[in-house]
């Protein structure tokens, strides 16, 4: 005998590339290097290479985690610049995000069928900041970031700490993400039915550990992917390796 997963009664978003489109650093990024002492590139690397570590809580608070990278990177700034800093890094960041055009409307669909939704994201302390003025952020259940939780995906804390909010069992939440952090495959492992968004402009987005090698389920867009709750039991099960029982 095979168990089968029930449909999916629940959906958890990835953020950045999933319920956006790629997202890039900016200009704003490289005057904020500038203003710390660093040449921008050798700002940006040291940003990409202490990424995780930032994004769980575990370089320090912002300024300090700052000050860090600009040393790394060859800057000496003082308080003021690192406060400076601090502020223009939440501008910076939401200046990089922009929505899917059919993410509202997509969450909006959601809410009429009274299908509850979390976003989970691996992030620092710049999307927390801004993510209530959102859109999308009215639509949601609840939102599970990586610097509250103190782990990155693919972490079972980050897609458990989902379930909670979303009053689920793993095996009742839908997956959608990008791939990036191998997100997909912590997904699936702790028993979510995981779709991987394959949209055309993703080629470009600033990821990490990307997914590359995803064998399951891919869509184009985000309504193409909300299909798998519409699949019947043994349909969905079938995406899947059946677990024997």
């Amino acid at each position: 005998m095979y168990a089968v997963s029930p449909k999916p009664r629940a959906v958890v978003f990835d953020f950045f590339g999933t319920l956006t489109t790629a997202c890039n650093r900016g200009p704003r990024h490289q005057a904020i290097a500038r203003g710390l002492g660093c040449d921008p590139a050798r700002f940006a690397a040291e940003l990409d290479r202490t990424f995780y570590l930032r994004a769980a809580g575990r370089y320090g608070p912002p300024m300090e985690a700052l000050r860090r990278v600009a040393h790394a990177a060859g800057g000496r700034p003082g308080y003021n610049q690192l406060a400076d800093a601090a502020i223009d890094r939440v501008d910076a960041v939401r200046a990089d995000v922009f929505l899917r055009t059919e993410a509202v409307s997509v969450l909006r669909d959601l809410s009429r069928r009274g299908i509850p939704a979390v976003v989970v994201s691996d992030c620092w302390y710049e999307l927390p900041n801004f993510f209530p003025d959102l859109p999308i952020a009215p639509l949601l259940a609840g939102t599970v970031f990586s610097i509250d939780v103190g782990q990155c995906k693919p972490h079972p804390a980050m897609y458990l700490e989902a379930c909670r909010r979303l009053r689920a069992d793993p095996d009742e939440c839908l997956y959608i993400g990008d791939g990036g952090s191998r997100e997909l495959t912590g997904a699936r492992d702790v028993g979510m039915l995981a779709v991987r968004l394959a949209a055309p402009d993703l080629a470009g987005h600033l990821a990490w550990h990307r997914e590359t090698g995803w064998s399951g389920p891919a869509v184009a867009t985000l309504a193409d992917a909300l299909t798998f709750l519409d699949r019947d039991a043994t349909r969905a099960g079938s995406l899947r390796e059946a677990v024997p029982v």
